[in-house]
């Protein structure tokens, strides 16, 4: 089978590209600006913001699966328009396409959401996945959009920004409930997704929902540091609009999937 994981030089694209060599699949991993650093996986670059570009390596590899993983935390171009590029592209060739959606597109509350609940963005990185799920969506039905929480791992952002809290350099709010997940969790959840027809939304995180401050301290207690030193505050207080509160039900991923999705204790006392 050839995959194409666009996204390939990201932190969950690279884990992507390896659980498939070692899959025996044949991969092709896109950058722009990094590189994947993956043995085993054919690299080629494009911006995912050229629907030319796309369309031209998509054609060029013609892969069964397609991946996407590409996105910008404060970029449309990438998250919203890039995602339309590669899923016109897939559907061309009769590709497969996963498609890496997020709990962002939600805007917070108390209940758990469920996975075909509609998006309420309330920030742009929100309006961004909510519209590229949109697209998705109107382009190839049987599409699978897979809505994570925030990757945790070794190298991960989301950890180095609780050592940046621990140390002074940044601030966790205690007001910002997600469900973490490790990347190899999801990585291998994303592998099984490319080998089944499960089509529309499906909620892969962690089943444990903890805020970014008690993060910090759990990251504080795994590799004994003070956190006595940990900077917090609320979104309030900091001005941030941005959800809150997001719970996803994984009832339904757990279910269809052989890769259990541990909870954010569990992988910070291994």
């Amino acid at each position: 089978m050839r995959v194409l994981v666009v996204g390939g030089s990201g932190f969950l694209g690279r884990e992507v590209c390896r659980r498939g060599v070692g899959a025996g699949w044949s991969v092709v991993g896109t950058c722009h600006c990094g590189d994947v650093r993956v043995p085993g996986v054919v690299v080629r670059r494009v911006d995912v913001t050229d629907r030319s570009a796309v369309r031209a390596l998509v054609a060029d590899v013609r892969p069964d699966v397609v991946v996407n993983a590409s996105y910008r935390y404060d970029a449309w171009a990438v998250t919203a328009d890039g995602a339309a590029h590669v899923a016109g592209a897939a559907a061309e060739v009769g590709a497969r396409l996963v498609h890496m959606s997020s709990d962002a597109l939600h805007a917070g509350r108390p209940e758990a959401y469920a996975d075909d609940d509609p998006p309420t963005p309330i920030f742009p990185y929100g309006a961004a996945k909510a519209a590229a799920e949109t697209v998705v969506r109107a382009l190839d039905p049987s599409a699978v959009l897979v809505r994570t929480s925030l990757i945790v791992g070794q190298g991960s952002k989301q950890i180095q920004l609780c050592r940046d809290a621990l140390a002074g350099r940044a601030t966790l709010f205690t007001d910002e409930l997600r469900c973490p997940i490790d990347v190899t969790d999801l990585a291998a959840a994303v592998v099984e997704l490319v080998g089944s027809d499960y089509a529309g939304t499906l909620n892969v995180a962690g089943p444990e929902a903890v805020s970014r401050a008690e993060l910090g301290r759990l990251v504080a207690h795994h590799q004994g540091l003070d956190a006595s030193a940990l900077k917090t505050t609320t979104t309030v207080e900091y001005g941030l609009v941005r959800p809150t509160t997001i719970r996803l039900d994984t009832t339904r991923a757990t279910t269809l999937l052989r890769t259990r999705l541990r909870g954010i204790t569990e992988l910070l006392t291994l």
